[in-house]
């Protein structure tokens, strides 16, 4: 399978090993495309793209740069979306409805989104969505056995409005606990700042999924306590309360099994075993970089033949 795989060139998260993961998988013609560029596919495509030499056409591309250009995009044939900010679909905020509006309006696209409750939300709306969870990236990030300094720690990001619910628990939480919460260059830095951290926290608080970073911690060996996202998400990646991740719903309960676990040296380090056993076994970049190749194997969706043909029309035009 020949997959033309678009991507951007500036990114916060580095997902390079995620990238060679889908290419180990299939003959992947990845593209890395500038602002602008993204900003002008339909001008991409008609100087640097052979449109038909792909079985597959791969976007990772910014949202708010897709939906601006439906007319265009509908006329690809073969289009996948990898998406993994589509919660934002049913959470308070800008894009509240968009990803629905804009996967409607591309009914033979398939969708690779990384929240299992959005994939089943979004079939429920006649979107081809499959899920594909996030995951880490194995070739930075592992548990290095040093000395964890930190007891209680946050590594990330609070600035988005999407985030104003972690960071208002993040700052509840440091009125009454000893919370370390820090930013880290990406690479060698981010790495040594998770290993420090005995247990790290996470607050996707009403988001419905489980954001990257908690992959991250479990994978450098912290006990990572996790705002509950509910047993379909726990139940699709393999989530334990107390045996592999430490999950709570309200500051309360954080603080409660905080407490045990201090008191319990032996069942925090069981927790920070399984949970890092667990990703290393099923979310490392390069078995998800193969399950994100299978996703896109699959036959997708016919159109009417009027549409079709139009579709076609619209591809010879750009060639």
């Amino acid at each position: 399978m020949k997959v033309l795989f678009l991507v951007q060139k500036e990114q916060r998260a580095i997902l390079d090993r995620l990238y060679d993961g889908i290419a180990a998988h299939c003959d992947c013609d990845i593209r890395w495309l500038s602002d602008e560029e993204q900003s002008d596919l339909k001008g991409y495509f008609r100087t640097k793209v052979d449109v038909p030499a792909y079985d597959r056409i791969l976007f990772f591309l910014r949202f708010k740069k897709e939906i601006r250009q439906v007319r265009f995009i509908r006329s690809l044939p073969n289009l996948v979306i990898l998406e993994h900010d589509a919660y934002q679909n049913y959470i308070p905020g800008k894009y509240r409805g968009r990803f629905s509006r804009h996967y409607r309006k591309l009914p033979s696209a398939r969708v690779i989104n990384s929240g299992h409750g959005v994939v089943r939300r979004l079939r429920e709306e006649g979107v081809d969505a499959v899920f594909v969870p996030k995951g880490y990236d194995q070739a930075l990030l592992r548990d290095l056995g040093e000395v964890r300094d930190i007891e209680l720690g946050f590594v990330g990001s609070l600035k988005s409005g999407v985030y104003s619910e972690r960071k208002a628990f993040l700052e509840a939480l440091e009125r009454v606990e000893p919370l370390q919460a820090t930013r880290t260059n990406s690479g060698d830095d981010y790495l040594h700042a998770l290993n420090r951290i005995r247990f790290f926290v996470s607050a996707d608080i009403g988001m419905g999924e489980y954001m990257i970073k908690n992959f991250e911690a479990m994978a450098c060996g912290c006990v990572l306590f996790a705002y509950d996202q509910g047993e379909e998400e726990n139940r699709a990646l393999g989530f334990v309360d107390m045996q592999n991740v430490v999950l709570y719903r309200s500051l309360d309960e954080f603080r409660e099994k905080l407490e045990r676990m201090r008191n319990d040296p032996g069942l925090a380090e069981r927790v920070a075993i399984q949970g890092r056993q667990l990703v290393e076994s099923r979310f490392r970049f390069a078995d998800l970089g193969k399950e994100i190749v299978e996703a896109m194997r699959g036959p997708l969706r016919r159109i009417a033949r009027h549409d079709f043909l139009w579709q076609r029309l619209r591809v010879f035009l750009l060639r």
